[in-house]
């Protein structure tokens, strides 16, 4: 989608998209502070757009947006046809708008969409700004060792990646159509959203927001921390896409075992040659399982790289809509997915 600057700047079509999976205790709630901001923008925008995109939720979600399509015209329901992920279907969602500007954000509403209007005016403060991404002060209702493991855990991914990346900024973002243009050139396999935003460069600002507790009081996150879909996409998606580290500290860790091998074997003749040799069992077996575990470690990492190399190769689409519903003529109608 080709848009004007200058004139989307003035009064831009927004759009929002939100990635949901099980969320019908929070939609009306969601769907009337979102209308309320975005309505609040008067004049400021040309109009706006609310992207649903279900990653097949299993309860009433779908029907209850369904009667929202028709109602006000301004919600655009895409379903997928089975459950493919918070980041591919933010994809879903970026094919399917139309804004000039996009934002982005969980469902949940421990992200307020309050913040929005803080955004937009922050976006049109300045008319070089292509992304404005949120930054965290506070996060209400959540464990202490997720606040710990996720602060140290950007802290991290940002000292090894090539490209410098926001601390204690989640999936909160506006986006030019620009931005969200080159972002849908990107269509490699487990995108890491957060990284591919930052990835695309132009000019990105910060707003500081408190992040609240989740809106229908369950303390449980559906991401626990500590569970398989967050380390497996941590590893996958933040560590392995946007660095080569771990391979170079493979090689710097087999090069240095390999240099103290070499002079323990001098050591070692060296005492055989002037009688001082003597057999030791437990020694040699720490070595031989020390060095066993150096190895797999070294072929951990490469494995990691390989079937992510092996995900890309297949080139399987990320997601797969089963329809979009969307107003015509004041009814909800089902539409085709557009060709890519």
């Amino acid at each position: 989608m080709l848009s004007n600057p200058a004139r989307d700047r003035n009064r831009p079509f927004v759009s929002v998209i939100l990635s949901f999976y099980n969320e019908s205790a929070v939609i009306p709630e969601l769907l009337a502070r979102l209308r309320k901001v975005l309505r609040g923008e008067g004049d400021a925008i040309a109009g706006y757009e609310l992207v649903f995109v279900n990653d097949a939720s299993t309860d009433n979600s779908e029907a209850l947006l369904r009667d929202e399509v028709g109602r006000d015209g301004d919600v655009v329901l895409v379903n997928t046809s089975r459950n493919f992920g918070v980041s591919e279907c933010v994809y879903a969602g970026f094919r399917h708008s139309r804004g000039d500007v996009v934002v982005y954000m969980d469902a949940d509403l421990q992200d307020p969409p309050e913040v929005i209007a803080t955004m937009l005016a922050r976006w049109r403060a300045e008319t070089d700004v292509d992304v404005v991404y949120t930054t965290r002060r506070t996060r209400a209702g959540e464990h202490p060792l997720k606040l710990l493991l996720t602060k140290y855990g950007y802290r991290f991914i940002n000292r090894i990646s090539h490209v410098p990346l926001p601390v204690d900024s989640g999936d909160f973002k506006l986006l030019s159509r620009r931005v969200v243009n080159e972002l849908l050139r990107c269509e490699e396999k487990m995108p890491y959203l957060r990284g591919l935003v930052s990835w695309v460069g132009f000019k990105q600002v910060p707003v500081f927001y408190d992040r609240e507790a989740r809106f229908d009081g369950r303390n449980n996150s559906k991401f626990p921390v500590l569970s398989r879909r967050v380390i497996y996409g941590y590893l996958d998606r933040a560590l392995i896409s946007f660095s080569d580290a771990p391979l170079k500290i493979a090689l710097l860790v087999g090069f240095s075992f390999a240099s103290l091998a070499g002079l323990y074997l001098i050591v070692v003749l060296l005492q055989k040659l002037m009688g001082w040799y003597v057999p030791g069992w437990p020694a040699l077996m720490a070595a031989i399982l020390l060095l066993g575990g150096i190895q797999l470690i070294v072929l951990g990492f490469i494995g990691l790289y390989m079937n992510v190399i092996f995900l890309e190769v297949k080139k399987r689409p990320n997601y797969i809509v089963r329809d979009v519903v969307r107003a015509v003529d004041g009814k909800a109608a089902e539409l085709p997915e557009p060709e890519r």
